[in-house]
């Protein structure tokens, strides 16, 4: 009796290793620009319902993700907010060239505390002084490495306003970050994403950045060389798929 019920715990022990064995092989990893979180977090909870794959995500600024992939960081697929740190990774040989594809667009946005009634027209020279006060700050992503930065950098050297825009600028680690200090009060002004910006009611947009002010907003998605699987494919289809695309569309990205 003794020899049956140790060969019975060992059969459940070997099926409860087989078992969260599977559970980890329906996983797919996911690292992702921060201002992607809202939308993939959606199509995360629909894809395990239609699928039962269950999706992990790492987000933070591209750069970082970027650097951290570099180092082995065990991502499958790699979502960035601008195709520099995705060319990045593909110098080095760390993406599979084939898989990658450049699915979403955005807007970039002057933000202001909801309780902020200004409204600013983005045009040569804008009174950004008039706009932040005496004393006041502004914020976005560092742009030094972080895509929203340095979009942000483009568009107010193209307005001529960046002498002074550099001086009053905070940095923030990545864009979420930088909506977080608008949202305190703690910046007179950010410039982040629309989609960020419709995430939360606690900014309001003052402005919308021209187009032609900054390089294209572009969010290209890849397969990570070393973490490349049948599992990753399927995931990166189901982004790229019409369902998704609904989803991404619905938070206010533009979709290619």
């Amino acid at each position: 009796m003794q020899r049956a019920g140790y060969g019975l715990l060992l059969g459940l022990a070997a099926a409860t290793l087989l078992m969260a064995g599977a559970a980890r092989a329906q996983e797919v990893t996911v690292f992702a620009a921060a201002s992607l979180q809202n939308a993939l977090e959606d199509i995360a909870r629909s894809t395990q319902k239609t699928t039962g794959r269950t999706l992990r995500f790492s987000f933070a600024a591209s750069s970082a993700l970027a650097r951290q992939i570099e180092q082995g960081a065990p991502a499958a697929i790699f979502a960035s907010a601008d195709e520099q740190w995705m060319d990045y990774l593909a110098e080095r040989k760390l993406i599979v060239p084939e898989t990658r594809q450049s699915l979403l667009g955005n807007q970039l946005v002057l933000v202001v505390p909801a309780s902020s009634s200004a409204t600013v027209e983005l045009k040569p020279n804008f009174d950004l002084a008039g706009l932040l006060g005496a004393n006041g700050r502004w914020v976005t992503g560092d742009p030094a490495n972080v895509p929203v930065g340095r979009y942000a950098q483009q568009a107010l050297m193209t307005l001529g306003v960046w002498p002074l825009a550099q001086t009053r600028l905070a940095r923030a680690e990545n864009v979420r970050v930088a909506l977080a200090f608008v949202e305190r009060g703690e910046a007179a002004a950010g410039v982040v994403y629309g989609t960020d910006a419709a995430a939360s009611q606690r900014v309001r947009v003052a402005g919308v950045f021209p187009a032609d002010s900054h390089a294209p907003i572009s969010y290209p998605f890849a397969i990570v060389a070393r973490n490349d699987s049948p599992a990753a494919r399927e995931v990166l289809r189901l982004l790229a798929s019409a369902e998704a695309r609904e989803i991404w569309r619905r938070h206010g990205f533009s979709t290619r």
